[in-house]
């Protein structure tokens, strides 16, 4: 029960960075639009046109992970391959987005980004647990009373063959 709520919290603080996001991104895009600055010389709709952009893809790797994080929550099931390594990406990038807000931003912004950066984290150790109760995947399925190689007893003595040389 957990780890459905962990997981989705997380997916819904996710949409909601995305969209808080996606917003500071048009905002921006927008000032330096209207106002025509350049830094170094560069275009200024180049600028402008790559906040959008850069916007958009954070905006989409953010409602990804919040779609992935939703499907293990309904499902009840841990994310798969694909999943985990999208949000170990997300939970490091959260770490070192932390780290730099601390000295540009404020105290505020890394408490908020450590708060989803632990979500992250905790969603997938919760399921990781889950995981490693149920036993290996080759296992018999890790139910009460079922026989695993380590319960079996071991081979009579003529069997038995030295492991060194």
């Amino acid at each position: 029960m957990l780890r459905r709520i962990v997981a989705g919290l997380a997916s819904i603080v996710l949409v909601a960075e995305a969209a808080v996001l996606v917003l500071v991104h048009i905002v921006l895009g927008r000032t330096t639009h209207n106002q025509s600055m350049s830094i170094a010389g560069m275009d200024p709709d180049v600028m402008s046109t790559a906040t959008y952009a850069m916007g958009a893809g954070i905006g989409a790797f953010l409602l990804l992970c919040a779609v992935l994080l939703a499907v293990a929550a309904v499902r009840d099931r841990a994310p798969g391959t694909f999943a985990r390594v999208v949000l170990v990406t997300a939970a490091v990038t959260h770490g070192v987005l932390g780290a730099l807000a601390v000295g540009l931003v404020g105290w505020g912004a890394f408490a908020a980004l450590m708060a989803i950066l632990c979500l992250l984290v905790l969603t997938l150790m919760l399921y990781a647990a889950q995981e490693a109760a149920q036993g290996p995947p080759g296992a018999l399925g890790g139910a009460p009373g079922a026989r695993n190689d380590q319960d079996a007893p071991p081979p009579p003595f003529g069997e038995l063959k030295p492991t060194n040389p």
